[in-house]
């Protein structure tokens, strides 16, 4: 896990990688390479996770005609290691970054299909002349680029552009448009600020020397298809078989490290599971160590899960660490978080995340496992009831609906007519949907973003019509659909941009074992009776993970996720910072709200006339964006 920078045709400049040193606090590199347009620079910082010796530093040569910067981990690589061994050849150090580096000498772009892992690096070919770049299957790793007039640059984090002096600090409103209005980012190419791209997961891009000119861009191609859902027929029984099978193999290679390795633990299915078999991993291999845990709490009952914790933490060997992040720091630290996320972030629960990896790298945890990537193909968010339901009114199912309604009662407190207005939505012809949601943001939101410079936006698609869009898909109208969409559309790309960047400001390596490719591609491919079935979410992973997950998380239904206590903090403790800051907001950024109808909305959600949700704090994190990287409107 490190951090990189790469330009070309545009004259070195150190600084691009220097800044992102809390990516790789263990090691750098500098090198410039002469080329017929120009000089290309690579820039590393190592944090080091495999092979700790100098041997495994980069930028790494091989074979006298590569030369490599690389972030992340191949997770694979002793078993690509042994098949490259038994082809003839030969390896200075034990560690993935060479592995990497004589899989492409070997199989070119193909060796992106071999890899297991999450990756982001870019390759010099000096006989050929190419520069060529990927990222990995879902993203987990960042790449971004941006076209000047000279060259192009490659970069870990946005920060890394802004040290050059022609780089634009302008904000992309449309993009500002779709995270104020849809709490989306990262749907698209496209980033917050204006000329800074990013290759989205599954992406690669090849500049070949030979025709390409200064000023043009990289050559971008998808390398990792779109999945498809409900390809896999087959029983619950043999279903959860499968998935325990591929998730206990995937937390094995997870765990594999040179360094100490721990684990968030929120109290869900998701991180209790690895956490669970990370223990019995220890013990199959007779490894004395206790699996540390990182967990945050509160003294609010309604978001706190340490009874879930401590059923985990009973049921194994953990030795946890507690952290209570309060409403005081989420504000003190708001400035110092969001120039680590480089964009504006979605809610205070991004801070309890932060909490998290600042308590493991105080522990001297250089590695975490964590649960990300599990309710995107495995549909576990409660917003998914409403395709599942109007799916099943759509096929007639009506057994099946008054036990779902009936469930959603039982285990969610829903009431029924709650639950049949959420499902009428996807059942609408999109144009009705589409002025239906309009109408009611009006109503409900007091127009708080029909202002000069967003009003010209309001008939152009959401910002889900968008990441749908960008992905091919028409609509996501099944629970299938809904997945990819979320997958390689939505949510998932932006919750590991923030994942990223809280574990790396802390030079902590962060892992997601559900999102091994092969697990990934089974939980697409499974129908939706394994994922939704009536009040249940996740289904297979609670059939595969019975018996080792305590009974209390197994049968848990309620779903926070490293939630906070926006609302007891906001209506009162923070009720004078959040005013202040929506003002700050307003101020920094004139003509881009509505002013009258933002602070009516305020005011509505603090005087407690309707429920606190994200949007509070995405104008209030809007403004600290705009200052702490001083962008133009």
């Amino acid at each position: 896990m490190c951090g990189i920078f790469a330009s070309l045709g545009i004259p070195p400049l150190k600084a691009c990688i220097d800044i992102v040193e809390h990516r790789g606090p263990d090691g750098e590199g500098w090198r410039v390479i002469d080329t017929v347009r120009g000089p290309l620079a690579f820039g590393h910082r190592r944090l080091a996770i495999i092979d700790l010796r100098d041997a495994a530093s980069q930028p790494m040569d091989f074979d006298g005609r590569y030369c490599m910067i690389f972030n992340g981990e191949i997770y694979n690589y002793i078993e690509l290691r042994h098949e490259l061994a038994a082809l003839g050849y030969t390896f200075k150090s034990q560690s993935d970054s060479e592995v990497l580096m004589a899989s492409y000498a070997e199989w070119g772009e193909g060796c992106l299909d071999r890899l297991n892992g999450m990756f982001a690096f870019l390759i010099w070919d000096a006989t050929t002349q190419i520069l060529f770049a990927a990222r990995d299957r879902f993203g987990i790793k960042p790449l971004y680029y941006a076209v000047l007039p000279d060259g192009v640059v490659f970069a870990s984090e946005i920060k890394q552009f802004l040290c050059i002096p022609s780089m634009p600090r302008r904000m992309n409103l449309r993009r500002v448009r779709d995270f104020l209005s849809g709490g989306i980012l990262d749907h698209t190419a496209e980033t917050m600020f204006e000329g800074v791209r990013q290759l989205r997961g599954g992406e690669c891009a090849t500049i070949n020397l030979s025709i390409w000119r200064n000023g043009a861009p990289p050559s971008v191609r998808r390398w990792y298809n779109v999945l498809r859902p409900g390809l896999v027929e087959v029983d619950e029984a043999s279903a959860a078989e499968q998935f325990r099978a591929l998730f206990h193999e995937s937390v094995k290679m997870h765990m594999r490290s040179d360094v100490s390795i721990g684990s968030c633990l929120s109290g869900g299915l998701d991180s209790s599971s690895i956490v669970c078999l990370m223990d019995q991993l220890f013990k199959s291999d007779g490894v004395q160590n206790r699996v540390n845990t990182f967990s945050a709490c509160y003294s609010e009952k309604s978001v706190d899960e340490r009874p879930y914790m401590n059923a985990v933490i009973d049921a194994t060997r953990c030795s946890p660490h507690f952290v209570f992040p309060s409403v005081a720091d989420a504000f003190d630290l708001a400035e110092r978080i969001t120039w680590q996320q480089d964009e504006p972030y979605g809610s205070t629960s991004i801070f309890a995340q932060w909490c998290v990896f600042e308590a493991a790298r105080k522990a001297g945890v250089k590695v975490m496992l964590d649960g990300q990537g599990a309710d995107e193909p495995l549909s576990g968010y409660h917003g998914a009831f409403g395709v599942y339901v109007a799916d099943l009114v759509r096929r007639g199912h009506w057994l099946d609906l008054i036990k779902t309604v009936l469930q959603r009662r039982e285990y969610h407190g829903l009431p029924v007519l709650e639950q049949i207005r959420a499902a009428i939505f996807p059942l609408l012809p999109q144009r009705v949907a589409a002025f239906a949601r309009r109408r009611k943001s009006s109503l409900v939101q007091h127009d708080w973003m029909a202002s000069p410079k967003l009003a010209p936006l309001a008939s152009e698609p959401g910002a889900f019509d968008v990441a749908l869009r960008e992905i091919g898909l028409d609509a996501a109208n099944d629970i299938g659909s809904l997945c990819v969409a979320l997958t390689q559309g939505s949510n998932l790309a932006m919750l590991l941009h923030w994942e990223d960047r809280n574990s790396m400001a802390h030079g902590v390596e962060a892992r997601v074992p559900f999102l091994d490719h092969r697990l990934v591609e089974f939980s697409i491919a499974l129908g939706s009776q394994h994922k939704i079935v009536h009040g249940d979410t996740k289904r297979v992973l609670r059939r595969a993970m019975a018996g080792i997950l305590p009974t209390k998380v197994v049968e848990r239904r309620d779903k926070l996720g490293f939630a906070t206590p926006e609302e007891a903090w906001f209506r009162g403790p923070a009720r004078g910072a959040v005013i202040e800051c929506v003002e700050d907001t307003l101020a920094y950024f004139p003509e881009l709200l509505n002013e009258k109808g933002t602070r009516a909305l305020v005011s509505e959600m603090l005087d407690g006339g309707r429920p606190i949700d994200f949007t509070l704090w995405r104008i209030i994190n809007l403004g600290i964006w705009g200052r702490t990287y001083r962008i133009s409107g």
